[in-house]
């Protein structure tokens, strides 16, 4: 790999931006495909699939066999609420390979004991969110049902590129939510974005279901793309 492309593939990934590598097996030319440029790009469709799977590997194009090395940054999921929910949630989006962050200023919910081995913030969203730099490969879930810690936690993710928007409660709570986040200048463009009531429907009645539901929804947007769920 010459020096230029490898530096420019390394600050991509220092700014934790998805690129691919490009590699024409013939003649072993290389090529680096930034993230924002992927639209544009003659193998869109190749590259937009590796993009969302995550896996490298070779595709047949008009110019002849490429091997496309994929770079995406680790997922993230960041949810607001350290509710049963979440005790569930949480250990289930680890062992998927999400680096997972709760946010929860109730210190009698966020303790170390009920999170174990979980990033916890016992501090209040408008505080702490900033400084994690959601960012396009951040998943978010607000699940506490409080809008004094949800609506801020949910502008901010609105504000950012994050792949995922959730939030719990019922199409009434939700209904209630949009009046509230509108008044507040969103934009209904911006709280389209949410799913709610989160999760796929899969009649999930229990924590560990709900978890399962929004896990799965999590998933198929990350795999899948827009409109799909």
């Amino acid at each position: 790999m010459q020096l230029a492309l490898l530096n420019a593939l390394n600050e991509e990934r220092a700014a934790r931006r998805a690129a691919i590598v490009v590699t024409a097996l013939a003649s072993g030319e290389q090529r680096l495909v930034k993230v924002a440029d992927v639209a544009k790009d003659a193998l869109r469709e190749a590259l937009e699939a590796r993009l969302r799977s995550g896996k490298s590997g070779t595709e047949e194009t008009p110019g002849g066999k490429v091997f496309l090395t994929v770079f995406v940054p680790p997922a993230r999921l960041v949810i607001t609420g350290a509710v049963h929910i979440s005790q569930e949630l949480a250990p289930m989006a680890q062992r998927l390979g999400y680096d997972v962050t709760i946010v929860d200023p109730r210190t009698a919910f966020a303790t170390p004991e009920r999170f174990a081995g979980i990033k916890l913030l016992a501090e209040w969203p408008d505080k702490v969110l900033p400084a994690l730099a959601i960012d396009a490969h951040t998943a978010f879930a607000a699940l506490t049902h409080d809008p004094k810690i949800d609506d801020p936690a949910l502008l901010h993710a609105l504000s950012k590129d994050c792949f995922y928007v959730g939030a719990l409660g019922s199409r009434k709570t939700h209904t209630a939510r949009l009046e509230r986040l509108k008044s507040q200048g969103t934009t209904d463009a911006k709280l389209a974005r949410i799913h709610a009531p989160i999760g796929l429907d899969i009649g999930a009645v229990s924590p560990a279901e709900i978890a399962v539901s929004i896990l799965a929804e999590i998933t198929a947007r990350l795999r899948l793309g827009d409109g799909k769920r």
